[in-house]
């Protein structure tokens, strides 16, 4: 059963950097501003946009190996 001390560790887990290619609060305060915003109609994005972000920067930097 998750506790509030489980739920504040894995917050503290998921606003730490993982790679060393996710973007920083500053970068992602440039960035953030020249995305589109979501589309008025239709199904809401269930993604968050700074992880895709992340992962194309991951990609592109490690290249996929297999």
């Amino acid at each position: 059963m998750w506790t509030k001390e489980h739920w504040a560790r894995q917050a503290a887990f998921e606003r730490r950097r993982r790679y060393p290619t996710d973007l920083t609060d500053e970068e992602w305060a440039m960035v953030q501003p020249l995305l589109p915003p979501p589309a008025g109609r239709g199904r809401p994005p269930g993604a968050d946009m700074r992880e895709m972000l992340n992962a194309i920067r991951y990609l592109a930097r490690a290249g996929c190996g297999w």
